[in-house]
Parts: structure tokens; sequence; C-alpha cells
């Protein structure tokens, strides 16, 4: 699934102990001392450093919503002169395809975008369902998003690919943490990804022969992000806040680094076609209908 030792082994994902022991081996307290500067700096240099390390000797493929992960990626990337094309995909009127086109032509990347019918995502989300091995509504429309992006890379013989997972975790971008002990409910979620996140992703790449290249999930990264308080990362004005900060300081127009985190599955609409399929075939319930093509 990637190129990270701690999570693959052999080509395999590790067991769900395995990583929830290295997990916990990255512990790092926040760093109430150091001014938001300092761990702004930190954080821009650990980002920068994830993602040149795993920049492959060939070309690439990043997949690409617009957002701020993705585009972060793209922009350093760029900065570092490597050769790659930014994937986009989704149903028509897709909103993470439109952002990708905007983002794309505003800092002047390769952008390959497609858009689907509904017959057409139908056997994509057939496929994504085959592949994880369950009716999961979420995983079935984040797995069809990944699918339909290697797909396309596939005619320009790309097989490697930069993604944002890890990010959520790490910088609080879910709903969860605004209640919560913010980076006590970090490390919870990066613990609970193998089977969340992982597991599903380590099946998809294994079936396209695909690799996925995760640079949020760098432990040195994961370490200066958890540093990090969680004041600094989600408060009444918005979440992954110092992540934004800091992608604006490295070169990214403020309508990306601020632009409001969308699901894959909902924002490619691979979500809603599910529904509309379900519905179609006669089932109340999504999960239902995923059910039913195992």
């Amino acid at each position: 699934m990637a190129e990270l030792a701690k999570i693959t082994k052999g080509g395999k994902l590790v067991s769900r102990r395995s990583w929830e022991k290295h997990i916990a081996s990255l512990s790092a307290a926040a760093d109430f001392k150091a001014s938001k500067r300092q761990l702004k700096e930190t954080l821009k240099e650990k980002i920068s450093e994830a993602v040149e390390k795993r920049i492959p000797n060939k070309k690439f493929g990043i997949m690409f919503s617009g957002g701020v992960d993705s585009s972060t990626i793209a922009l350093l990337a760029k900065q570092l002169k490597a050769k790659f094309i930014c994937y986009s995909v989704g149903m028509e009127n897709s909103k993470d395809v439109a952002e990708a086109k905007k983002a794309a032509k505003k800092l002047n990347f390769k952008l390959r975008c497609k858009t689907f019918t509904l017959p057409e995502a139908e056997k994509l989300i057939k496929k994504a369902v085959k592949i994880t091995g369950e009716p999961n509504v979420v995983n079935a429309g984040v797995a069809a998003v990944e699918i339909a992006a290697i797909d396309l890379a596939g005619k320009d013989g790309i097989n490697a690919f930069f993604g944002g997972l890890g990010s959520e975790e790490i910088f609080a971008g879910y709903r969860r943490h605004e209640t919560a002990d913010v980076n006590k409910e970090c490390w919870r979620g990066l613990k609970q990804m193998w089977s969340r996140d992982l597991l599903r992703d380590s099946k998809v790449a294994a079936a396209a022969k695909a690799v996925f290249l995760v640079p949020f999930l760098d432990p040195e990264l994961i370490t200066a992000a958890m540093k990090i308080p969680g004041k600094y990362k989600i408060n009444g004005n918005g979440k992954k806040i110092i992540l934004r900060e800091a992608a604006a300081e490295l070169g990214l127009p403020k309508q990306f680094a601020y632009r409001k985190k969308i699901a894959a599955q909902y924002g490619s609409g691979f979500d809603r076609a599910i529904e509309k399929l379900a519905k179609a075939n006669g089932y109340k319930y999504k999960k239902d209908y995923l059910a039913s093509v195992l």
C-alpha cells in the first residue's frame, strides 16, 4: 500500500497490533513553551521533507481535489521540480473536480480529469465493494475514487500516487475533534486508521498493483504535528488551522489553503451515486445495495 516500513512489511499491510504499537512509539507531548511561529517553521520543514523523501525516480501521480492537502503536496513537488500529473475524478458537477481545475490552472499543474455517468460509476462502485470485501458505504465511495484515478493514470504509465491520508488525524480535521481533548483524539484516531483507512487502501493498491505515498503519515511529521497544542489546530473559526497557515506561507494561494474540507466520497459525488443506485435497485439503504453486490 505504501512505502513506509511501519505500514507495510514485504509489500503487505502490517497487523493492527503492529500499527498501534508504531503509533504509540511516536508519542510526543504538546510543546506549550514553543511559540506558534517556531512550531509552524518546524511543521513546514517536516512537511517538505516528508514529500521530498517520497518522490520516486519516475513520473508519479497526485490524487488531487484542490484542497489544502493535495494542493500542498503538489506545490512542494513542483518546487522540487518533480515530474508528476494530478488526477481528479468524479460525477458530473463534482465539487472536487471543479476545485481541482481551478487550483491546477492557478498553480500551473498538469491535470487530468474524468467525469463519470451513473452506469460508469456503478461499475467502479461494484469493483470497489468487491475489492474491499464489505458493504461499507464510506469505503466504497473512497475506494471508487482511488480506483478511478488509478485507471485514469494507467494511460500515462503511472502507478505511484501521493495522497493526503493522515492529515485529518494529525491536524484535527474532523467534527469529533471539536468536542474532545484535541491531541488525545488525534492519537486515538491515528491508532484507528488501520481498520478505517489502511486496510481499505492496502486492498485497493494490491488489486491495482499501485503504490500509495503518504507523507502525512511520516513518523517525523506526525511527531512534529503532535507537539502542536490543539488550540492551534482547531477553534471556532475552523479546522486544521496551523496546516492551512503553513501551506499559505509555503506559497499556496489562500483560496486553496482555506478551502473547506469535503470528504472524497462527497466531493467526487460517488456517495450520491451510491444513493441513486440503491433507489434504482429497490433498496432503502445504501448499505443494503452494496451488500447485494458481494
